[in-house]
């Protein structure tokens, strides 16, 4: 059995968890968040409890068990408490402004960037600080909007500049040595 699929994942105050046509759906303060079902793989809830089962041993059932349960317990998670990323801005002249649904950033090329924010993410720019939060009910797409934002400036080696996560370490290189005189 599954160390993780075989955890029940309790329900907290004020979600609401259903199970209809292959999908779980949970409800909470947060918002809502869809997961599909995967085939051989029951959910059964009852008395503020989710459990994961398999129908049988296969190697394919047994490899997705604790990831239909991880995604769940996921799902629970984030209607209830949400998830976050921050994302930090380092460079001269490296900006960020939120206009709307819109983040502005000026990153050092010929021309502004405009990032189009998606439905279910609120993003927090602090524009003193260089800072950029991005927080949701869904945790692959909290994941996904900041990996998305990175990829726009990936910090370089060389003098570390760029946007990167808040706990991100940016291995530096030394450069070259220049000439040496005899």
């Amino acid at each position: 059995m599954s160390r993780v699929g075989k955890q029940p994942i309790s329900i907290p105050q004020g979600v609401k968890v259903t199970v209809e046509d292959r999908e779980f759906v949970a409800e909470g303060p947060k918002g809502k968040v869809r997961q599909s079902l995967l085939e051989g793989i029951p959910v059964e809830i009852e008395d503020g409890v989710v459990t994961v089962s398999r129908n049988d041993d296969s190697g394919d059932l047994r490899s997705k068990h604790g990831l239909m349960r991880a995604l769940l317990a996921n799902a629970v998670a984030g209607v209830s408490e949400g998830f976050s990323k921050q994302l930090e801005i380092h460079g001269v002249g490296y900006r960020a402004s939120l206009q709307g649904k819109e983040i502005h950033l000026s990153l050092g090329y010929s021309h502004p960037i405009v990032f189009p924010v998606p439905e279910g993410i609120e993003v927090q720019v602090d524009e003193k600080a260089g800072k950029i939060t991005v927080s949701g009910a869904d945790r692959q797409q909290v994941g996904q909007v900041a990996a998305n934002i990175r990829r726009l400036r990936k910090p370089e080696p060389y003098k570390g500049k760029g946007i990167r996560y808040s706990d991100e370490i940016v291995r530096r290189k030394v450069g070259k040595a220049g000439a040496t005189a005899k």
